[in-house]
């Protein structure tokens, strides 16, 4: 289900990335970009069902458009997450498919479900059944393990376009593999072959495809969009957020100015403000972490990083501490 006329499309989003999209970065990348679909770290369907839902569910109102992502194999699990989902107001609810750690290969999802076509499609309907004024998509790779014709994703594509309401595919455009790599290798290791996605595109033309891997520059993503719908970037954009600052402008012909560091800046400190009276207990390291790459590339990032991870500084548990090391880094002279 490609984005409605009240959503911006996908052509850029931000990746799922565990341990890293949680709810402080999207508010970062959400102040460089208005436009940009943000996406969830993976959340499986079973924590949200009988743990804390508003710990895995809770974002801030700004964000939208934003996706979970739902990790799973079990229809009546993934409906019931999906509909908790909606509640909370998520555009968007993604199976994946796509993950290979062997803790999620223990748990019989991820990459893994590859091989049970079938299974995804019910999960996906379940899905759909359960949250139907939200977009279901799916992320996935190009095969698994010794899976390496095109036919592969063709089929896996072609099975769930028929099967299901399921319009937007998001595709790693790796193997992974079950065996013999960690996750890390498994996101360098197999070869790149973006141009089975593009030839997704052309077999599907119906379908929203959107190319996923080892993408890091603007250029590179005005080149997958001559091919395809959308990009989704995943480490660059997190390492080096500053990435999307022309995202709006070149990609979505937005004409407001682009985002500066003396309008970023405050409006960090004034989100980590409130976040801290909402729950004192938080740790200003927990949101800082997700800003030291901000300066990457520019003047002072060393003693940016320097200052926002420093222990005794980070002690007092202050949000000054970024307003702070912001007017040292801007007085420096350019190391």
């Amino acid at each position: 289900m490609p984005a409605t006329a009240s959503l911006p499309a996908r052509r850029l989003s931000v990746a799922p990335m565990l341990d890293w999209t949680d709810r402080h970065y999207r508010y970062l990348a959400r102040q460089i970009s208005r436009h940009a679909w943000l996406y969830t770290e993976m959340i499986h369907a079973g924590a949200i069902i009988h743990g804390d839902a508003e710990r895995f569910l809770g974002k801030d109102e700004g964000e939208n458009p934003v996706s979970l992502q739902l990790g799973g194999s079990h229809p009546a699990d993934l409906a019931r997450a999906a509909k908790k989902a909606a509640q909370y107001g998520y555009d968007e609810i993604n199976l994946n498919c796509g993950c290979p750690s062997p803790r999620v290969q223990k748990g019989a999802f991820g990459a893994c479900l590859m091989n049970e076509v079938g299974l995804v499609a019910d999960c996906l309907n379940a899905m759909q059944d359960a949250a139907p004024d939200c977009a279901v998509t799916i992320k996935h790779r190009i095969g698994i393990d010794r899976q390496t014709d095109y036919h592969t994703v063709r089929d896996f594509v072609g099975t769930l376009a028929g099967q299901t309401a399921c319009r937007t595919y998001i595709v790693h455009a790796r193997n992974a593999w079950l065996e013999g790599l960690s996750p890390k290798e498994n996101r360098d290791v197999p070869p790149l072959k973006y141009d089975y996605v593009y030839r997704l595109k052309q077999d599907f033309p119906e379908l929203e495809i959107i190319i996923n891997g080892g993408i890091k520059t603007n250029a590179e993503i005005a080149e997958h969009l001559r091919h395809v719908d959308g990009v989704m970037i995943g480490r660059e954009a997190y390492h080096n957020p500053m990435l999307m600052q022309a995202w709006d402008r070149l990609f979505y012909g937005e004409r407001l100015p682009e985002t500066d560091f003396d309008t970023l800046i405050p409006a960090l400190y004034r989100y980590m403000q409130r976040m801290l009276a909402a729950d004192p207990g938080l740790s200003v390291r927990h949101m800082l972490r997700h800003y030291l790459g901000l300066l990457h590339g520019r003047p002072n990032a060393r003693l940016w990083r320097q200052m926002l991870s420093d222990a005794k500084l980070l002690q007092s548990n202050r949000p000054e501490l970024i307003l702070e090391t912001w007017a040292k880094v801007s007085a420096a002279p350019e190391a």
